[in-house]
């Protein structure tokens, strides 16, 4: 079993910064990908940023220049820096893993959200 626990939400005024934070732990060989998606109210799912385990990196284009994804493979952790932020940021964040439990069975995850809100 594997567990994906998100934290750094929060509640912050527009053109402020957060950073979240994404701890994996369990049952882990290794982590492929990591990511991390968003729902905002009355909208579906999105994605916001993905890392792969070698660090490449790709977002969305409503958050290119103010996120930044990176992760500690060591401690299987990963980050969203967020600058800039403005209202329509808000959402729930999610924290999402392709996790290989063996060196040859893999599936993916999901951590409970992280509520994060940029006021007017």
């Amino acid at each position: 079993q594997v567990q994906l626990v998100e934290s750094g939400g929060g509640l912050v005024q527009a053109g402020g910064s957060l950073r979240l934070s994404c701890a994996a732990s369990g049952s882990i060989f290794s982590i492929n990908y990591m990511g991390w998606y968003r729902r905002a109210p009355g909208k579906q799912r999105e994605l916001v940023a993905v890392i792969t385990s070698d660090g490449s990196t790709n977002y969305a284009d409503s958050v290119k220049g103010r996120f930044t994804i990176s992760r500690d493979n060591a401690k299987n952790t990963m980050f969203l820096q967020m600058n800039s932020l403005k209202p329509e940021d808000t959402a729930v964040y999610y924290c999402n893993a392709d996790v290989n439990i063996t060196p040859i069975l893999s599936s993916v995850y999901w951590g409970q959200g992280t509520q994060v809100t940029v006021s007017s």
